[in-house]
C-alpha cells in the first residue's frame, strides 16, 4: 500500500452524484495484473443565492413595494460573477417569475447552457416614519373598493360564494 496524490480536472456542469473515472489509478491487480480504476463521486456544495435544478438556476430576489407596484428594474447576480438587470412589470406580485435565457449552468459534455429563473419577493416596508405611515393611510383611503388588490378581491369573492 502507498499513498499517492492525484490532480483531477473537474469538468464544468457536474452535479452531485456525477462519477469521474481515473483509469489505472485504483488498487493493484491480482497476481501482478493491471491496476484497477479509481472512481470519484462528486458532491456539489449548496449555494447561498442560487438553487439548482439540472442546468437551470433559481434565485429569489427581494423587490421593494413601490418598485413592484409601479414597475422598475432590479439588479441580480449571475452565477458567473456578473450582474443582470431585470425589468419588473408594474403590479408585480410575490412569486412572479422571469427567465434569463442562457444564464444558468452549463450542461455536462454539451454546449447547452440552462436558464436562470428569477422569482420576485415583494417586501412590505418596516420601521416606517410618521410621514410614511400618513402617506400609506392616504394611499389606502384613495383606493375605493380595493381595486388595487386583485388577490384580496378574488379571495373575498370566493368567501362570499362559499357562505352565499
Amino acid at each position: 500500500q502507498r499513498e499517492k496524490q492525484l490532480s483531477v480536472n473537474i469538468p464544468q456542469g457536474v452535479e452531485t452524484g456525477t462519477r469521474i473515472r481515473l483509469a489505472g489509478e485504483g488498487e493493484a491487480g491480482l497476481r501482478g495484473g493491471p491496476n484497477g480504476d479509481l472512481y470519484i463521486f462528486i458532491e456539489v456544495k449548496e449555494h447561498a443565492l442560487f438553487q439548482r435544478d439540472g442546468i437551470h438556476l433559481f434565485c429569489r430576489v427581494p423587490v421593494s413595494m413601490p418598485t413592484a407596484a409601479m414597475g422598475g428594474e432590479v439588479e441580480v447576480p449571475t452565477i458567473d460573477g456578473g450582474k443582470a438587470r431585470v425589468k419588473v412589470p408594474a403590479g408585480a406580485q410575490t412569486g412572479k417569475q422571469m427567465r434569463l435565457r442562457m444564464k444558468g449552468m452549463p450542461a455536462l459534455r454539451s454546449s447547452n447552457t440552462g436558464d436562470m429563473v428569477i422569482e420576485l419577493a415583494v417586501e412590505t416596508p418596516v420601521n416606517l416614519t410618521a410621514r410614511q405611515r400618513e402617506l400609506l393611510r392616504e394611499f389606502d383611503d384613495l383606493s375605493p373598493g380595493r381595486n388595487n388588490n386583485p388577490r384580496a378581491q378574488s379571495f373575498m369573492d370566493k368567501v362570499k360564494a362559499f357562505f352565499g
